[in-house]
């Protein structure tokens, strides 16, 4: 071989080399698989926040960890699909969000460790069998959903003092928005609050349960789950259509219309299910780490909603409030 070709052959195998080399340790790196519940655009603050937390812990995405992010935008279908190709991938950790995705997951593997950073009802959902020994290969934090369902019609009562009959909006497709319900109608019982259900399990199926509300009821209360919190607008401007005040769990709700909202931190929450995911790249088991339930609550208005209602209010809530949106 000539002087020059071999000079030639040996420089484009060294110029070879750095891809192959960032190609073998892309293959080392441990991968989280992200199972978003809604879209990226709902979940931004509280995915940068998880994001920001595994930098904090050493976990710097394509350099140190892998995150194959898969969004299901409300889609119930969707959730087992994506679990189902995470355990194809064979990824190191599944972090989900919401109680479908997350049962949906633990329903695609049992090896693989899961993260939930957000689960209504873990133990009655069945996700876990207890908070302090969850068991299995689950593990993360709760956010009490159906606990929260009495604070949040105090709040409503305070707002609404001629509060008579409480329309509950549910998802009968989501067993923690099920569970919700439940809470709901027996802390609007001990209110001496008259209910009325309207349920839904399709996209299709929301407009028409406003329709049958008209008239009906004083205000709504909106049971979590991802297909309604995914149609928030939509759920937001039939409520207005038909004059109704909304409490809700997730500030997203009130920044797209809704009334008011009560409920955990989800930045906060999504920070601290870094540390579980942080804790099992490194040897722990989902077993060991109990689920932690939050410490942080939000209550946020709308005041602009709150005028096209024609509604006044009351300077006690205007005062707790931790955010007012105008």
């Amino acid at each position: 071989m000539r002087r020059r070709e071999f000079i030639a052959l040996l420089g484009s195998g060294v110029a070879g080399w750095p891809l192959a080399l960032r190609a073998q340790q892309a293959a080392k790196l441990p991968t989280i698989g992200f199972l978003g519940a809604n879209n990226a655009s709902f979940e931004r603050g509280s995915t940068d926040a998880f994001v920001q937390r595994l930098r904090e812990l050493g976990w710097i995405d394509n350099r140190t960890v892998a995150i194959e992010y898969r969004w299901a935008e409300g889609r119930e279908a969707r959730f087992a699909e994506i679990a189902t190709e995470f355990v194809r991938l064979k990824v190191d950790v599944i972090f989900t969000y919401a109680t479908p995705s997350s049962i949906a997951a633990k329903r695609a593997t049992a090896v693989i460790p899961i993260v939930f950073a957000a689960a209504g009802d873990p133990v009655g959902s069945g996700l876990v069998a207890s908070l302090a020994r969850p068991g299995g290969n689950i593990t993360g934090l709760s956010i009490q959903q159906t606990d929260l369902a009495s604070k949040r019609l105090e709040i409503l009562r305070e707002l609404l003092p001629g509060l008579r009959t409480l329309a509950i909006l549910v998802d009968t497709g989501a067993s923690n928005s099920d569970l919700e319900r439940g809470e709901a109608q027996t802390a609007a019982n001990a209110l001496g609050l008259a209910t009325l259900i309207s349920e839904v399990r399709r996209v299709d199926d929301i407009a028409p349960a406003f329709d049958a509300l008209k008239g009906r009821a004083e205000a709504l209360y909106v049971c979590g789950s991802p297909l309604l919190t995914t149609n928030r607008i939509r759920v937001n401007n039939l409520a207005l259509g038909v004059r109704l005040p909304t409490m809700n769990g997730f500030r997203e709700y009130v920044v797209a219309g809704g009334l008011t909202s009560y409920g955990p931190n989800f930045p906060s929450l999504f920070r601290s299910a870094a540390d579980y995911v942080d804790k099992i790249l490194r040897g722990a088991k989902p077993s060991d780490l109990p689920v932690e339930q939050p410490t942080k609550f939000d209550f946020i208005i709308n005041l602009t909603t709150a005028k096209i209602l024609g509604l006044e209010i009351p300077p006690t809530l205007l005062t707790r409030a931790d955010e007012v949106i105008e």
